[in-house]
């Protein structure tokens, strides 16, 4: 083989890639992505119209009494950078605001509003609504299983790869 062909890359049968579409990772990655664009739809027709899934990103991190904006990209897994603008989005939709740390004058603490509370309890009713209708899909036993099995698999140490 000269040093400009490349070798030949086995083909792969319609079969050999049917595993993709029944993954466990594409499974829950499609179900995550059916119940977010649900909540996402109620809180609208709530009348939250200009919420969207960042937020709830934001908002899932952000505790009672507040956060930095890097304790918040830590946990969302974002830069500090996209954290902030999403702060700055939640701000004018008033559903967060910054105080300064009475600690160090130069950290801001994000804070929901009063409005943003409000949300809170809204985006609750949404999520309790699309996991009743979850429920009704595929019955509380299972629903009940596959929390139990997540949370399981969630808090359990990986094996090293070796």
């Amino acid at each position: 083989m000269s040093k400009t062909e490349k070798p030949a890359t086995p083909a792969l049968s319609v079969g050999d890639l049917a595993w993709r579409h029944r993954s466990m990772a594409r499974l829950m990655n499609l179900a995550v992505q059916r119940q977010q664009e649900r909540v996402i739809a109620l809180m609208v027709s709530a009348g939250y119209t200009k919420m969207r899934l960042a937020h709830v990103n934001l908002t899932r991190n952000l505790d009672l009494e507040g956060n930095t904006i890097t304790e918040l990209a830590l946990r969302a897994a974002m830069t500090k950078q996209a954290m902030g603008e999403l702060v700055d989005q939640c701000e004018k939709i008033r559903i967060v605001e910054r105080t300064a740390d009475p600690k160090d004058r130069r950290v801001w603490i994000v804070k929901f509003t009063d409005r943003g509370l409000d949300w809170l309890n809204e985006l609750k009713k949404a999520v309790d609504r699309v996991e009743a209708e979850m429920v009704g899909v595929v019955g509380a036993e299972d629903f009940h299983t596959i929390a139990a099995a997540l949370m399981t698999y969630n808090r359990t140490e990986l094996p090293p790869i070796e």
